[in-house]
């Protein structure tokens, strides 16, 4: 089993940045990706960035596509998403998640263990 913890959420006025972290404890080894979604009341919990353990390799929601940045540390087991050009609209609780799949996409299903979130607002 992976435990999972965010951190790093807050305010923030539009255009600004913020860095979202998230620590994977237990069994970490057999871990083969982590995400992030986000969700707000009233909608579906959306997909938002994506990264496999190794290579390394990503994948952005178009909404969030070059303006955030999701990246890991291996030996920390420690997954980042760093935010810039923050828009009201981001605001939302974000989710950090981990899969010990060897296949999966952006479908929230495909992902094993989940954070508890944290709370990310953006004031215009």
């Amino acid at each position: 089993q992976v435990q999972l913890a965010e951190s790093g959420g807050g305010l923030v006025q539009a255009g600004g940045s913020l860095r979202l972290s998230c620590a994977a404890s237990g069994r970490t080894f057999g871990m083969n990706g982590m995400g992030w979604y986000r969700q707000t009341p009233g909608k579906e919990r959306e997909f938002v960035a994506r990264i496999t353990w190794a290579p390394g390799w990503t994948t952005y929601a178009d909404s969030v596509k070059g303006r955030f940045t999701i990246s890991r540390d291996n030996a920390k087991n420690t997954m980042y998403l760093q935010m810039s050009s923050l828009k009201p609209e981001d605001t939302a609780r974000y989710y950090c998640a981990a899969t010990e799949r060897a296949y999966y996409g952006v479908e929230a299903s495909q992902y094993d263990y989940w954070g508890q979130g944290t709370q990310v607002t953006v004031s215009s």
